[in-house]
């Protein structure tokens, strides 16, 4: 069929997007047949099919037959364009191939061998610093080996006391208790080596290094241990009130016992600050206001309560035993005196300077007014944090009396109620022990100040305890 001649083939059913073959094989079955014929002859629509079929071939075949010299130009051009095409795209990738190749020769490859130049180097770094704080290790842990003999004593007793920090003070070393805060301050230093987390801190990875392990287990604990007990045994033997009896036996005992008082002073001084730099540390940053030291603390509450628990039984069994009540009330007014100078030794011990912690305030920053500046230096002791554990704003003399008189009440009204002969007799007494007590008050609580400086009046706690003794008694 010549181009342009009208067909009875409708192409454009044929070539409508929406042609469905089934729909069109359904309307020409119905248009050959009746809907209720049974059987469909299905024939006369196979051979329309078949026909249609043909003549569109045989259209095909026209239409290329007369057009195949311009679809072989055609495809002769494409195929030309091609050929230039992947030519020239060949000629790139050569190109691109070879620059990535001397890309990678000159840079990759060289990155590379920089890359493990960097990691080998790293690693030596990390190396080198990790035998710097082994190194470090070894020489505090020599150091506080050093300190440890001072304390102890060398060789054979050195090692005693390491294998029993609980044993008995040794008094070998004239001044073997002034090494005690340097220990202090080379156990925190070995200690901050340990707990080092962070990368490219000093001492990190340590736990790695079987040496270090060895030192930290069978000998900085055990030398922490020694040197926290010492100090702890220090501020529980802590005690001048019985030097103080010596200067009444000549100008020698006097020197003497002025000096036995000074080197117990001292004595406390430094067990009190390697209680304070030793006392455990809850984990994370913290500041020199929040830190609290426990160790210190329950150590000195453990000698007021020894002081007191002491001086009330030794007071109820001279209740009972009058005769001795004198030389008892002079043991309770002498401890007392030890409570007045632990206290006056606590108020002028700044607290000391802990590594772990962060820095405190520096001591040259103006203060506003001079009251600012003296409750300042009045916190930075460390007798406010004892009597904030205590619980009370006073002195430790008074809380020392008060405490004191609170169980005495009870003891001498069960001796009361006893009866017998050490009832009748403290009642007849009573007059002699309101004036012995009181005495012993006055006694034991000299050289107590108030916050002021001036001489405190203790008609209040000699009052108290006259009250806990004598009150029961009656008229």
């Amino acid at each position: 069929m010549a181009e342009g001649e009208p067909s009875y083939i409708d192409y454009e059913a044929f070539l409508d997007p929406e042609f469905s073959p089934a729909s069109f094989a359904n309307s020409l079955v119905l248009s050959t047949n009746n809907a209720t014929d049974t059987p469909l002859d299905l024939s006369t629509p196979l051979s329309r099919v078949l026909f249609d079929l043909q003549e569109i071939d045989t259209h095909i075949h026209t239409l290329t037959t007369k057009s195949a010299l311009p679809l072989l130009a055609h495809t002769q051009d494409q195929t030309a364009s091609a050929e230039r095409i992947l030519k020239e795209a060949g000629t790139q990738v050569t190109s691109v191939t070879q620059g990535y190749e001397r890309l990678e020769k000159e840079v990759v490859r060289k990155w590379e061998a920089a890359e493990e130049a960097r990691i080998a180097a790293e690693k030596s770094l990390a190396t080198v610093r990790l035998a710097r704080a082994t190194a470090r290790c070894l020489t505090l842990g020599r150091q506080l080996e050093s300190q440890v003999a001072e304390i102890t004593g060398r060789g054979a007793a050195g090692q005693a006391a390491l294998a029993n920090p609980e044993g008995t003070v040794s008094t070998t070393g004239k001044d073997g208790f002034r090494a005690l805060e340097r220990a202090a301050y080379t156990i925190l230093n070995l200690r901050q080596m340990f707990l080092a987390s962070a990368e490219g801190d000093e001492g990190y990875g340590l736990d790695r290094v079987k040496v270090i392990r060895t030192l930290r287990q069978e000998f900085v604990i055990p030398a922490e241990n020694m040197v926290k007990a010492r100090a702890q045994q220090t501020i529980n033997r802590f005690s001048i009130s019985s030097t103080s009896n010596a200067t009444s036996n000549g100008q020698s005992a006097m020197s003497s016992g002025y000096k036995q008082a000074r080197d117990a002073r001292a004595r406390l001084a430094t067990a009190a600050t390697t209680l304070y730099l030793l006392s455990p540390m809850s984990p994370g940053p913290v500041t020199t206001a929040e830190y609290k030291p426990e160790l210190l603390l329950s150590t000195l509450q453990g000698y007021m309560h020894t002081a007191i628990m002491t001086s009330v039984n030794a007071l109820a069994r001279a209740l009972t035993q009058l005769p001795t009540m004198e030389r008892t009330l002079d043991d309770v007014s002498g401890r007392c005196q030890d409570i007045v100078a632990l206290e006056a030794i606590l108020r002028n011990l700044r607290t000391p300077t802990h590594p772990l912690l962060a820095p405190p305030v520096p001591e040259d920053q103006p203060a506003p007014d001079g009251a600012s500046s003296a409750a300042a230096s009045t916190k930075a002791n460390l007798l406010q944090p004892l009597l904030q554990a205590l619980d009370t704003t006073s002195s430790l003399a008074s809380y020392y009396w008060r405490s004191l008189a609170s169980p005495l009440k009870a003891r001498v009204q069960e001796i009361l109620s006893r009866g017998g002969m050490s009832a009748r007799a403290l009642r007849s007494s009573r007059d002699r022990l309101r004036t012995e007590i009181k005495d012993c008050v006055l006694r034991g609580s000299q050289g107590s100040a108030t916050d002021a400086g001036t001489a405190r009046a203790w008609e209040m706690e000699a009052a108290v305890m006259v009250s806990a003794v004598v009150g029961p008694l009656g008229r």
